[in-house]
């Protein structure tokens, strides 16, 4: 079933970044892959989502909040969290909310198609698809750990992603272990 799939390769590999019992939000949920993921490392989750069935499927796994938050209020205004992930969704009205919704010490895992993926297929729309360098520009305000920008075998695609870190009061770079 989709949505139930392993949680994605650079969620994983960033996932240890995220501090010990540090809440995580899962942007555009889906099924959960990404919530249960980071439930199963022992840490709180939210999901949010405009279907009302990822919404139900999460809900026994941490917070799952019902939001259509590309034509809705941003559901999180005021709160933070040490973890902000987001897999294969843009809207870029949210791209600020998003990375002001991370804690300090906090870390945004990012993963989506990038500009060039039309020629490979779905998505297409340059909607939906990241601009070269948008990630690097949302996250200027960030401690950029890594950053990738191009082919993906398996399936075929393009994408941009992130993992960028939000550093302590007082700390002009976060301490993190690569």
């Amino acid at each position: 079933m989709h949505g139930l799939e392993e949680p994605s390769p650079w969620v994983r590999r960033w996932s240890h970044l995220v501090p010990t019992g540090g809440r995580v939000l899962d942007v555009a949920c889906g099924q959960g892959r990404h919530v249960r993921w980071f439930a199963g490392l022992g840490h709180p989750v939210t999901g949010v989502d405009r279907s009302p069935e990822a919404v139900s499927s999460v809900a026994a796994v941490g917070e799952a909040i019902l939001a259509d938050i590309e034509h809705g209020p941003w559901p999180f205004a005021g709160r933070e969290f040490n973890a902000v992930v987001v897999t294969n969704y843009l809207w870029r009205p949210l791209l600020p909310a998003i990375v002001q919704s991370i804690a300090p010490g906090g870390v945004l895992i990012y993963e989506t198609f990038a500009a060039g993926n039309e020629t490979l297929g779905k998505p297409s729309r340059p909607d939906f698809l990241l601009r070269p360098g948008e990630l690097l520009e949302a996250c200027a305000d960030l401690f950029v750990v890594a950053y990738e920008d191009g082919f993906l075998d398996g399936p075929a695609r393009l994408v941009q992603r992130i993992a960028a870190c939000r550093a302590l009061p007082a700390e002009p770079r976060p301490r993190h272990a690569l």
